[in-house]
């Protein structure tokens, strides 16, 4: 009897039935959800996931831009979960609060931070700890390591070191005699400021040196390869290559459903593709601190160590620290564990290469489109450096060139690379004139602000200027290149020395222009906007 039972089941009149049932209870809660605001309509298991990828081509500041201008400055928009998009300074006040009684830590909701709990990194590191205690606590390590005077100096000395071997490697490939080379009069230049930020970052936060400048010249180059180990080459190449699908792919595990995830071959196979990968980096970052581990180990209490971020924090709160018995807080007293380093470490990779790397390319192509802002920029340079091309850049250079610092504070203004910022209520609380339940997700729309008429003068056109005149100052949660608040980014100095450094070192001794001034900024934009392709010639200045 049972058996003819299932028999006369009509498996796809089930499915149908199925599927009407969630599609109505779908637009039931949606129909009845707490303070509906305008926004583009969602689809049942993909929410805005068609209107972002059929659209706006995956493009998520595009998607952003054309929402602000359609729904205004309150908006929602649904990936996985509901979110609200934040486009006013007023709106992010609360959000931004610096006090250590921010109710507003926590950057995801419970729902939104399951994909992370399932590759395994919520909880570890800075931006994805949720709770204060424990945010606080990767904090202290963090900051005492990068604000250490030895660590600034081992930043300039990288710096310096890593951009004459890049020098090297466009001698051979572009240069000749101070020309560009006939055979390649086309330099994509984007890459090599994304090798260069790796190499950067991985050597000064690892203590290991990264080798991937030299793995792009052997890709480029027809007979000669870089004077280094071709297995330490491969390695870190593989290992960037790891981070980078780690950080263009991690917001399929907050944007897509779990059910998506797990069942649609299409989103399994690129989820099933960066939890391998992440299993990897993993691996290989354990190793890195092991091999740290016994080195510190093995090395006598009265010698010296090296002054790489990694070790810095390794032996913190140790006999080793100068501030061992100075430090009273028990919550910041015991040292990381492998774990809490591993999170540490890979939260400074992924947060110092792509976005430095992709602000410098947007600060060549502005300046090629402005060239009386290039003209004062060159100006300031010559002067610091007296025409000298080949002396190391110092923290002293750094503070005397303030026209460039201006010139990536307006880059950044105008064309941010980190697209939005999320925020999520601890507690119930008043925002944008809503009451709001505890878990609800914002997104702090960073264009918009960037580009209100109300908060800067002519926001839509390109002027360092405007930083540079006497008693300036931006309206406060206006200019958010860094974020804001207590999660504001603790690598801000960092960032700013590394990016008005290199385009010292680059425009003193170069001149760079683009291959065609006409052709639109080539870009893609996820998680943040980066540069796909910057053309230029690259010749020494006369």
């Amino acid at each position: 009897m049972i058996s003819k039972l299932f028999e006369n089941i009509d498996y796809l009149s089930l499915i149908i039935v199925a599927l009407i049932i969630y599609v109505t209870y779908y637009y039931y809660k949606y129909s009845n959800r707490i303070n509906p605001l305008p926004g583009p309509f969602p689809f049942p298991l993909f929410g805005n996931l068609p209107q972002l990828y059929i659209w706006h081509g995956g493009n998520l500041k595009n998607f952003f831009e054309s929402n602000h201008k359609k729904y205004g400055d309150l908006f929602e928009f649904n990936f996985y979960t509901r979110a609200i998009a934040l486009n006013r300074v007023e709106h992010v006040e609360k959000l931004f609060l610096a006090s250590s009684k921010n109710p507003y830590i926590k950057t995801f909701s419970d729902n939104d931070s399951k994909g992370f709990h399932e590759l395994g990194i919520m909880g570890k590191g800075l931006f994805l700890t949720q709770d204060y205690k424990s945010w606080r606590y990767y904090r202290h390590f963090f900051t005492q390591a990068i604000l250490s005077p030895k660590f600034s100096n081992e930043a300039f000395y990288w710096t310096n070191k890593l951009f004459n071997e890049m020098e090297s490697y466009w001698d051979k490939l572009y240069l000749k005699e101070g020309v560009i080379n006939e055979n390649r009069k086309k330099m994509d230049i984007s890459p090599w400021f994304n090798q260069f930020t790796n190499d950067m970052i991985i050597t000064l936060l690892t203590g290991e040196r990264s080798y991937t400048m030299a793995g792009y010249f052997n890709e480029l180059s027809d007979d000669e390869k870089a004077e280094r180990p071709s297995a330490l080459v491969d390695e870190t190449v593989k290992f960037v290559h790891a981070i980078r699908k780690h950080f263009m792919g991690i917001l399929m595990f907050q944007f897509v459903s779990p059910f998506l995830r797990h069942y649609f071959p299409y989103f399994k196979n690129k989820s099933d593709d960066i939890i391998q990968n992440i299993e990897f980096i993993n691996q290989r970052m354990d190793a890195i601190i092991k091999r740290r581990r016994q080195e510190i180990e093995n090395t006598p209490l009265d010698k010296p160590l090296p002054n790489d971020m990694l070790t810095s924090i390794i032996t913190a709160n140790t006999p080793r620290d100068i501030n061992y018995n100075k430090i009273n807080d028990k919550e910041v007293m015991r040292p990381m564990t492998d774990p809490e380093l591993r999170g540490i470490i890979f939260d400074g990779i992924i947060a110092g290469t792509d976005s430095t790397a992709n602000t410098i390319s947007f600060i060549i192509y502005y300046l090629a489109h402005y060239p009386d802002v290039k003209k004062k920029m060159l100006k300031e340079i010559d002067r610091n450096f007296q025409d000298d091309k080949t002396r190391p850049i110092t923290e002293n250079d750094i503070h005397n060139l303030k026209y460039c610092e201006a010139i990536v504070k307006e880059v950044s203004r105008i064309f941010s690379v980190v697209n939005s910022l999320p925020r999520c209520l601890g507690k119930p609380d008043e925002i944008g004139g809503y009451q709001w339940p505890a878990e609800t997700m914002f997104r702090i729309n960073i264009d918009a602000i960037h580009h209100n008429e109300e908060y800067w003068e002519e926001p839509d056109k390109f002027n360092p200027d405007r930083w540079v005149v006497e008693g300036f100052e931006s309206k406060k949660n206006s200019f958010i290149m860094f974020g804001g608040g207590l999660r504001i980014c603790p690598g801000r100095k960092l960032a700013m020395f590394e990016l008005v450094g290199l385009m010292a070192l680059l425009f003193r001794k170069y001149e760079i222009d683009l291959v065609d001034k006409e052709a639109p900024l080539k870009t893609e934009s996820s998680a943040i906007t980066a540069c796909t392709e910057l053309l230029v010639e690259v010749k020494l200045r006369k």
